[in-house]
């Protein structure tokens, strides 16, 4: 079984900072990208950020492009999401994802695990 646990979320104020990360965990773990995703209130669930485990690919949403970065650590199975000049519409449930398979990389119904996710609330 594997298991994403996310943590660091919390309250910040508009343009501050926070870092949220994700650890996986499984007996036979293998994936070939992370993904965050964030689901606001109201709102469908949407892609912010994705990483693949191996080479320095990451690709990110429009809305997050210049101010968020994801990266990881192989060694630590972590994704992390350092995001900066936070808006009030950063505000949303954040929840990383593992993806088995390669394509369709901003498709949720592509990731095969997700963490229960963790709330970021970004204060006007």
């Amino acid at each position: 079984q594997v298991q994403l646990v996310e943590s660091g979320g919390g309250l910040v104020q508009a343009g501050g900072s926070l870092n949220v990360s994700c650890a996986a965990s499984g007996r036979t773990f293998r994936s070939n990208a992370m993904g965050w995703f964030r689901q606001a209130p109201g709102k469908e669930r949407e892609f912010v950020a994705l990483i693949k485990w191996s080479g320095s690919s990451a690709n990110y949403a429009d809305s997050v492009k210049g101010r968020f970065t994801i990266s990881r650590d192989n060694a630590k199975n972590t994704v992390y999401l350092q995001m900066n000049n936070l808006k009030p519409e950063d505000t949303a449930v954040y929840y990383c994802a593992a993806k088995r398979f390669t394509g369709d990389y901003y498709y949720q119904g592509s990731y095969d695990y997700w963490g229960q996710g963790t709330q970021v609330t970004v204060s006007s």
